[in-house]
């Protein structure tokens, strides 16, 4: 999971190839045509969402399970033939065993500690529905905290756009908590093409205006390489690294299941930023959440 000061809205509260007539990679032999359709659909971090004292953000509680049904449904209608998710390779047995139980009936969500992970209750239901026999795990290793950016020229602009979007996400982030949202509405937001814009501006553009300044200490970022005159930059690729990594296990997935329908569940950070790589990339089409996810 990512470190971020902005893991989702809820936080935020407290708080995009060249043509060729080459054929795209992973392309049917038979029909070169034939792009992959892959939706890249942003979710909150829902077992980070749960706070004993607001109970209506446990999406284990019968109001939540009933609307994560009704979400599901209109999921469901994509027909994905693969699901990816925000899982690491190399955890890629564990979530075999726990889908194959779960396949099998012998496995409840909700008596796993991450249990309220959108993992489980959007891959793994989904998956069974779908009667597909794996939940891929193609996560990439160098998520840190958007707060390691902390000084430099033009340090306010960052601050103030982070602010603004906590701002703006505020009234979203209390209708959840209060229980007046769904869980169907609450992803339609976090889905919304101003939000993924907004959201993918303040961590991959904005930063760049920040120069002579340094990053803070963090486990995931190598000092000795960074340049301070361009300290934003930097800190954009930190995160940037870890989406062209995704994308790489994503498209290599692909080439090796044949699959043609792709959903795949990530923090919504990451949507802005992965549909752009994708949307580059002629061997995939870009499938719009808008068109499966009701807007209210």
């Amino acid at each position: 999971m990512n470190r971020l000061l902005v893991p989702g809205l809820l936080a935020l509260a407290s708080l995009f190839g060249c043509a060729t007539a080459q054929k795209p990679a992973g392309a049917s032999a038979a029909n070169p045509d034939k792009r992959t359709a892959i939706w890249v659909l942003g979710s909150d971090h829902l077992a980070q969402l749960y706070k004993p004292d607001k109970p209506h953000t446990d999406v284990l509680t019968p109001q939540r399970q009933a609307e994560l049904t009704a979400l599901n449904n209109q999921i469901e209608r994509f027909r994905p033939d693969a699901i990816m998710v925000e899982r690491l390779p190399d955890q890629q047995g564990r979530i075999d065993s726990l889908y194959n139980l779960y396949r099998q009936g012998k496995l409840e969500l909700a008596t796993l500690p991450d249990g309220r992970s959108e993992v489980y209750q959007l891959g793994f239901v989904l998956g069974k529905r779908l009667g597909l026999e794996r939940i891929y795990c193609v996560n990439a290793p160098g998520g840190t905290s958007q707060g390691i950016l902390h000084e430099g020229t033009n340090i306010e602009l960052y601050q103030q756009a982070t602010t603004q979007l906590r701002e703006k996400t505020k009234a979203v982030s209390q209708q959840m908590q209060s229980g007046s949202l769904t869980m169907g509405q609450y992803l339609a937001f976090l889905n919304s093409p101003a939000l993924v814009q907004e959201l993918h501006t303040l961590v991959y553009r904005t930063p760049a205006r920040v120069t002579n300044g340094t990053l803070k200490p963090d486990a995931m970022v190598d000092a000795a390489f960074i340049s301070t005159r361009h300290v934003g930059a930097e800190f954009i690729s930190v995160f940037y690294n870890r989406d062209l990594k995704i994308y790489s296990n994503i498209a290599n997935t692909q080439m090796a299941t044949g699959s043609k329908r792709i959903l795949t569940i990530f923090g919504a950070r990451h949507t802005g930023s992965l549909q752009g790589i994708f949307g580059t990339d002629p061997a995939f089409q870009l499938v719009q959440a808008s068109k499966y996810l009701k807007q209210k």
